[in-house]
């Protein structure tokens, strides 16, 4: 049996000016706020979704690759 894992990095695109900038995401904690390094704006997960990286990122935080729920 092959174990699962997961991609670490994304690139987080700001839905207030387009600034795009790869970042490494947690592992062990979810990340609720993100400050875009451009304009400064605080991003928040959209409804529905556990992080910011599920609403503004490539790819999906990792608990959320892995099949699990993120921080539940």
């Amino acid at each position: 049996m092959t174990k699962q894992t997961a991609v670490l990095e994304s690139k987080l695109t700001c839905p207030e000016c387009g600034h795009v900038e790869v970042e490494t995401m947690p592992t062990d904690a979810c990340q609720w706020y993100y400050e875009c390094k451009s304009c400064a704006v605080v991003l928040r997960p959209l409804e529905g979704d556990c992080c910011v990286y599920c609403s503004y990122a490539t790819v999906p935080c990792p608990p959320v690759q892995l099949g699990h729920s993120c921080c539940g």
